[in-house]
């Protein structure tokens, strides 16, 4: 009797820390499919945490009214939170863009998933009590609980993601979760009520699992074109975004995290008015720092400077940067510019990078994404620039680029007075994209922005020098009254939130 008592608590001990780990692991999923479709990952990890806890203890509460094979009832719900964790990416690709309430959709899986593992817990515990001691028994099921739980968020970021993806990782530990009760339906057939009947349940489970891991990568094929209505041709899943690229009949188009970021009909009109203005107005351009714009296509206008010794990028996803500098198709539209010997790549978090550099640049090109989320809109804020204050010289000139002044207007705004917090001359200015409509940028530096031209290059496809032209800006798209965006409360962020909310 004590040899079997043994085997069984240490196994259901580990299937403890395995539902911590699956649980967790599926909640993770959520908020960062989440982040990908919807935006604002503050938000949603937010609300997923808070949905998931409180399914949870929904699921604990409910446990005390299952009755009959205790045992039995595990393995089910074992099998329900494998099915239910599993398919959770797979079916929310496919109705992101089919579905008009896809958000109730999210929380259902979240809270049905939660309530699960909530159940789980308790079921244990009783199923334990008479063979464990008490103070024994939540010792050993909290502890394997919390280990299951920093397992899960240290592989999640630095192994699933990168190697598995959003959509394989809660497949395969929906797999892990049936595993264990295929495992429990032979190895405890004398103590279950129905082992035929459960170990069919968890056979079939298993196998729909393994099915749609190894067709996995159609199916998100399929529900990314459905999205983007267009030819994909690469995804990644990077340990910081959703890569997507997409072709049809004239373009290319790059998607982050479902934000469109360039289109290769028209990023040139993008670039050089962010680049080229910048660059013919400075002093001296030897040293150019750019901060953001990992597609290389920044670095393939300052380039065409000959006076340039020396560019460092820093962008934060090495994914993105390795995809510019080795794809084919990228490498032809930046013109090999990231494997140019004149530039340095440093993936890194630009904000930490600029805290720890203490190297002077005669240019700054910095080329964030918009300020969707807080990560984002730090790289904004007083502090970021007070910061970046450190590696200018006087004659240093400073270009952002700063969201769409006609679409959002405040969020413009706020950048420009943010940057003019720390930089005493500041000029704003914007170009037409036809991609995105109005786009903004604010020159900066410490003597006034003069229009004196000290270079200008031939053949331009569009900036044409005349810098007058695109720093006129009409009525509709100024603003009386911004805040100063600060780490602390991060207005930028909401003024963003609140301006290209009403347009989508």
């Amino acid at each position: 009797m004590d040899k079997k008592r043994i085997p069984l608590e240490l196994l259901l001990l580990f299937s403890v820390f395995v539902i911590a780990t699956c649980g967790l692991i599926y909640e993770l999923v959520a908020g960062a499919l989440a982040s990908y479709l919807l935006g604002d990952s503050v938000k949603q990890f937010s609300f997923i945490i808070g949905v998931y806890l409180f399914s949870m203890g929904v699921g604990s509460y409910l446990s005390k009214f299952i009755k009959g094979n205790l045992i039995d009832k595990f393995v089910e719900i074992e099998i329900l939170v494998g099915i239910v964790g599993g398919i959770s990416s797979v079916v929310l690709f496919v109705l992101f863009n089919t579905l008009a309430h896809f958000e109730s959709v999210l929380y259902l899986f979240v809270f049905f998933t939660g309530c699960l593992v909530g159940v789980e817990i308790p079921l244990l515990m009783n199923i334990l009590k008479d063979r464990v001691q008490f103070k024994d028994l939540v010792s050993n099921v909290f502890a394997f609980d919390y280990i299951g739980a920093l397992l899960a968020s240290i592989l999640f970021p630095l192994i699933l993601i990168p190697q598995l993806g959003i959509v394989k990782t809660p497949l395969f530990f929906g797999l892990i979760n049936i595993s264990i009760a295929i495992f429990l339906c032979f190895y405890l057939k004398k103590e279950l009520s129905k082992p035929f009947s459960l170990k069919i349940k968890s056979i079939a489970a298993f196998i729909l699992l393994v099915g749609l891991f190894i067709f996995s990568d159609k199916i998100l094929s399929y529900s990314e074109e459905k999205l983007y209505g267009e030819n994909v041709v690469y995804t990644k899943s990077s340990p910081y975004q959703r890569i997507v690229l997409t072709r049809n009949n004239r373009e290319f188009r790059l998607y982050l995290n479902n934000n469109l970021q360039f289109s290769s009909t028209d990023e040139y009109r993008y670039h050089e008015a962010l680049v080229h203005p910048v660059m013919s107005m400075a002093k001296n351009i030897d040293n150019v720092l750019i901060l953001g714009g990992g597609d290389g296509f920044a670095v393939r206008e300052v380039l065409k400077y000959k006076e340039v010794k020396k560019i460092q990028l820093v962008d934060l996803d090495g994914e993105m940067t390795n995809f510019f500098k080795t794809n084919e198709t990228m490498k032809r539209l930046n013109q090999s510019a990231l494997s140019n010997p004149k530039v340095e790549v440093i993936n890194k978090d630009a904000y930490i990078w600029v805290k720890e550099n203490k190297k002077k640049f005669n240019v700054i090109i910095i080329d964030f994404p918009d300020p969707s989320n807080y990560s984002l809109g730090k790289l904004y804020s007083l502090q970021f620039y007070k910061e970046l204050e450190r590696l200018t010289t006087p004659d240093t000139k400073i270009v952002v680029q700063t969201t769409s002044p006609y679409f959002a207007p405040k969020s413009f705004w706020c950048i420009e007075k943010t940057i003019n917090q720390i930089f005493p001359f500041t000029s704003a200015y914007h170009t037409y994209v036809p991609s995105f409509g109005e786009w903004g940028f604010s020159m900066a530096s410490f003597e006034p922005v003069s229009n004196k031209i000290y270079r200008r290059l031939p053949n331009l496809k569009y900036y044409d020098y005349d810098f007058s032209q695109i720093s006129y800006f009409s009525k509709d798209m100024k603003v009386n009254e911004v805040e100063v965006n600060r780490l602390d409360n991060q207005i930028l962020v909401r003024y963003f939130d609140e301006e290209w909310g009403k347009v989508q």
